[in-house]
């Protein structure tokens, strides 16, 4: 259930020194190949980590060999020593590893500004390296939480051939094209340009549908790497569906754990004139802290789904729009519908639909409600 279920690759999660609590740290994920076609994609924060910078150039030509991973600083608005760590973790790796720095990609994560621990960080490589393993999946996907509650893993089986993935993230959920640290692997025999269709695809209704909190992170980062060990060539059909699958697994997983979070919230937008538009109404419900409130509160306040509604560009009418909260429709035509009494917001699990009656597209945005606990995880300490 990780990065290692599919054949040819190798994993490794270790205690390097890098957090103060002496929790895991630093993982490694190795790809044996025969192949090492893979594919990407980041963060469109404007400011951006050192590590994505230098992985965005190492997946340039569509091939990697290894990834490492560390959890405990995020390597981030650190000038020009940042860049020279991020290049070190790659060189580095690539030595303990036997493969060339420039096909080995470079995430971190934690509380930005702060340089790394290099020294700590080279030989966490090392003790990282003696220790890979084609079990080595899940501890790497301890290694690189850092507020996250649970670790977070997930696979998909097709015919022969495999698709695992790893996955961090608690907070700071908006992204742009990707969300916090995610590998994904595979041993079907994929190409690197289809790898990057595939990915694009699987990630822009997946990861960058989830939005817990309006905040983009500066090293979100998104891979896909393909061994080839299974020696099958894929229905590309099939194999898009086995990605798709894996990274709204791993998508639901990190909402799940969003910092202080009582209530997953899925909010449906149907009957859009264009998915654009439905994804921006979507957007919209979701970032709106007075409705995550009332949520949480177990209150179904519609008309702040409404109110939501009306600050974005979407095609609509003001007395057309109908709302359902756990599928009890207590908005029709812009004005009252079903009491509101009948909603049971008991559970942690919550849906509100929105139709617009504009048109037949349709997009769905995962999001959770706003609690004090997520106050309490932001402010108490930095993270």
């Amino acid at each position: 259930m990780s990065v290692t279920a599919a054949r040819g690759f190798l994993a490794s999660g270790v205690s390097a020194g890098i957090k103060e609590s002496g929790d895991p740290d630093l993982a490694l994920v190795v790809n044996r190949g025969p192949s090492a076609a893979a594919a990407g994609v980041f963060t469109s924060n404007r400011v951006q980590a050192a590590p994505v910078r230098w992985s965005r150039r190492a997946i340039a030509d569509g091939a990697l060999a290894a990834v490492v991973l560390n959890s405990g600083g995020a390597n981030a608005c650190t000038g020009p020593a940042g860049e020279d760590d991020a290049r070190v973790m790659a060189e580095h790796t690539a030595r303990a590893v036997g493969a060339e720095p420039g096909h080995v990609a470079v995430c971190s994560t934690g509380l930005i500004g702060v340089t790394l621990p290099m020294d700590r960080v080279t030989a966490g490589i090392d003790a990282a390296a003696a220790r890979l393993s084609e079990d080595g999946g899940v501890p790497a996907a301890v290694a690189i939480k850092t507020t996250d509650s649970v670790h977070k893993t997930a696979v998909a089986a097709g015919p022969d051939w495999t698709v695992g993935g790893m996955a961090k993230g608690a907070g700071m959920l908006a992204p742009g094209l990707a969300t916090m640290l995610v590998v994904l692997t595979t041993d079907a025999d994929v190409s690197a340009p289809v790898l990057d269709s595939t990915l694009r695809e699987a990630v822009r209704t997946t990861f960058d549908r989830v939005d817990s909190d309006g905040c983009m992170s500066t090293n979100d980062t998104v891979l896909l790497l393909a061994s080839g060990a299974s020696g099958v060539r894929p229905d590309p059909a099939e194999f898009a569906e086995a990605v798709h699958n894996v990274c709204r697994d791993l998508a639901l997983r990190l909402v799940a754990d969003a910092e202080g979070a009582s209530k997953e919230i899925e909010v449906r937008v149907v009957g859009a004139a264009s998915e654009q538009d439905a994804v921006t109404v979507g957007r919209s419900v979701a970032r709106n802290n007075l409705l995550k409130c009332a949520l949480h509160g177990e209150d179904p306040n519609w008309g702040r789904v409404l109110s939501a509604i009306g600050t974005t560009s979407a095609a609509f009418d003001p007395d057309r729009l109908d709302v359902a909260i756990n599928g009890v429709w207590v908005c029709r035509d812009g004005a009252a519908g079903e009491p509101r009494d009948r909603v049971d917001l008991s559970g942690r699990e919550v849906t509100v639909t929105v139709d617009l009656r504009s048109g037949e597209a349709a997009a769905t945005i995962w999001t959770n409600d706003l609690t004090a606990a997520y106050v309490h995880e932001n402010s108490a300490y930095s993270s």
